[in-house]
C-alpha cells in the first residue's frame, strides 16, 4: 500500500485501536483467589507504539492476553476497534484474531520446514487470503529481509527470525499488533534492530503496536509507557527515555507497590 494511502487512512480512522474499561481477571476462588486485573481502564491509540511495564505479577501479560482475545476476562469490557470481545463465540474470536490482530512473541514460532517468505504469508494462506504484493514488499523492505526470503529459520540468526515474525504479524494489515517480550531471546544488537522495525512500522506504515516488556531500553522505543502494579494501571509516561523509564520503575518496590 502506498504511504500516502496509509496517511489518508490514519486521518479518517478512529483514534482508539483498542480499549479496556473496568477490565477484571480473577483466577481461583476462596483462599486461592487471585485478582490479576483489578478494574483496568486503558486506551491504546491508533498509529501509536505503547509499552506496558510493571513488576512480575503486575498483570501486564494478562492484560495483553485478555485484550488480544487469547484469555477470557472475568468482568468489564475489552474492545478491538468497535468490536466488543466479551460477546464473541470461539469461532468469532478466532476470526477476529486472524483478521484484525497480529502477534509477536518471545519465541519466534516459525515453522522450520518453510522458508522466510512462506512463514510470513502462512496466516494469510491458512485464511485463504492472497497477500497484497505491494504491501508485502513494503513490509519486507521495512524489516530488511529482502535478501533472506528463501532461507529457512535454521539458516537465519535469532534477530532475523524475529524480523520474520514481525513481518508475519504485519502481513495481514492488522488493526493492532500485540508483542509479548519480543526481544527476550535476542542479544542487545538484534533486539535493537527488532525494536527499530516495530517503531518504523508505526511511524512509516501507520501500524498500532502494544508491547509488554520489562526492559527500560525496549520501552524507550515506544511513544508511551503504561505502568501496572497489583493488576491496576498506576501511571503512564510519554516520550520515554531509558532513564525516565528506569526512574519511574524505581518507584515500585519488590512487591510491585508504589513506594
Amino acid at each position: 500500500m502506498p504511504q500516502h494511502a496509509t496517511a489518508t487512512t490514519r486521518l479518517h480512522a478512529p483514534s482508539v485501536a483498542a480499549r479496556a474499561t473496568g477490565l477484571t481477571k480473577v483466577y481461583g476462588e476462596g483462599e486461592t483467589r487471585v485478582v490479576a486485573l483489578d478494574a483496568v481502564t486503558v486506551e491504546f491509540g491508533r498509529g501509536r507504539f505503547t509499552a506496558i511495564m510493571g513488576p512480575s505479577g503486575s498483570g501486564k501479560s494478562t492484560l495483553m492476553h485478555c485484550m488480544a482475545g487469547l484469555d477470557v476476562f472475568s468482568g468489564g469490557s475489552a474492545r478491538i476497534g468497535d468490536t466488543e470481545l466479551s460477546g464473541l463465540k470461539d469461532r468469532q474470536l478466532t476470526r477476529l484474531r486472524r483478521e484484525k490482530i497480529g502477534f509477536v512473541f518471545q519465541s519466534f514460532n516459525l515453522l522450520p520446514t518453510l522458508d522466510a517468505l512462506e512463514n510470513i504469508t502462512l496466516p494469510l494462506d491458512i485464511a485463504g487470503r492472497k497477500p497484497d504484493q505491494e504491501w508485502l514488499e513494503l513490509i519486507v523492505g521495512t524489516v530488511g529481509l529482502a535478501g533472506r526470503l528463501r532461507h529457512r529459520p535454521s539458516q537465519l540468526s535469532g534477530g532475523q527470525q524475529q524480523r520474520v515474525a514481525v513481518a508475519r504479524a504485519l502481513a495481514g494489515r492488522p488493526e493492532i499488533i500485540f508483542a509479548d517480550e519480543p526481544t527476550g531471546n535476542l542479544d542487545s544488537r538484534s533486539g535493537a534492530e527488532v525494536l527499530g522495525f516495530l517503531r518504523d512500522s508505526v511511524r512509516e506504515l501507520g501500524q498500532t503496536v502494544v508491547m509488554v516488556t520489562h526492559d527500560p531500553v525496549a520501552a524507550s522505543y515506544a511513544d508511551r509507557v503504561v505502568f501496572l502494579a497489583d493488576g491496576r494501571v498506576t501511571d503512564e509516561l510519554l516520550a520515554p527515555t531509558p532513564e525516565t523509564v528506569l526512574d519511574r520503575m524505581r518507584l515500585f518496590d519488590t512487591k510491585g507497590r508504589t513506594s
